[in-house]
């Protein structure tokens, strides 16, 4: 039970373990409809968590997708990082590779991503070595923020002074970026400029992130030991804890977007809440 003095938590709302079936759970993205699709990584499974509350396997064999977001359209754009490319996913499970190098080299490993009103995909890039690839060490000697304009075929890089950038989530009227540098525990904010470049970057909070969402009062909810939640101005105002530990990202979903959905190792949980996410 959590306090009842909370303003974004629902009134008697507890959190609810849906399923432990899973290996490590990520990038959960809501279409929409509310019904929200994740990843169980190292398994290779792309899964859906439906507005009824039913759980599916969507789709197997995804090349290891990793964070997703949904486009207007309702196909599951992925952070696909078995050979570190950006896929598009479409409802009936059509694979198209947008993205699979940045000047020859391959990508450490698309991690997390978010697309803007254009169709323009900001993601980020950090290493982290997978058991199933053959190199053993990055092409790149950075770890960057990307943009992907829509229909480009290679990414511009935003920004090259990240240790190692991980979770991302824009403002939903396109002003202002939030990206985690997971490695120097700190999370910072951006104005995007009219052609989609970044600017004036601001550090936000001393924490970082493996991956976030907002909600419709602005507040940016990061992941990691729990679930942590911050104002606009960057005042914490929550703390969920979640009892698998890691936790991995989180999303709003259901029929009315009141639903928060975490994704936390071999986990998912739900927890009704007073805010709805963003579309």
């Amino acid at each position: 039970m959590f306090s009842q003095t909370s303003k974004l938590i629902a009134e008697g709302a507890t959190l609810k373990q849906v399923s432990k079936q899973f290996k490590f759970t990520e990038g959960p993205a809501v279409d929409k409809k509310g019904n929200i699709y994740f990843t169980d990584q190292p398994n290779d499974k792309i899964w859906k968590y439906d507005t009824e509350g039913e759980l599916s396997l969507f789709m197997d064999k995804t090349g290891r997708s990793n964070g997703l977001y949904i486009d207007k359209k309702g196909n599951i754009i992925s952070c696909a990082d078995q050979n570190n490319e950006l896929w598009s996913i479409s409802p009936k499970k059509k694979i198209t590779v947008l993205l699979s190098d940045y000047q020859g080299k391959k990508h450490n490993g698309p991690n997390d991503l978010w697309i803007d009103a254009k169709g323009g995909i900001y993601f980020t890039d950090p290493y982290y070595q997978r058991d199933y690839w053959e190199r053993k060490k990055p092409e790149m000697d950075k770890q960057n923020v990307y943009y992907l304009p829509k229909g480009k075929k290679e990414a511009i890089v935003m920004d090259d002074n990240l240790k190692q950038p991980n979770g991302i989530v824009g403002t939903p009227d396109g002003k202002y970026l939030y990206v985690a540098d997971i490695r120097d525990n700190k999370t910072y904010k951006y104005e995007i400029t009219a052609d989609g470049s970044l600017a004036n970057r601001q550090l936000f909070v001393s924490q970082g992130s493996d991956g976030m969402t907002l909600d419709n009062q602005g507040n940016l909810y990061i992941t990691g030991k729990g679930v942590t939640v911050y104002d606009p101005s960057g005042q914490k105002i929550e703390q969920i804890p979640v009892p698998s530990g890691w936790v991995g990202n989180v999303c709003f979903g259901g029929k009315d977007r009141k639903m928060l959905f975490i994704t936390a190792s071999e986990s998912i949980y739900t927890l009704d809440m007073q805010v709805k996410g963003v579309e």
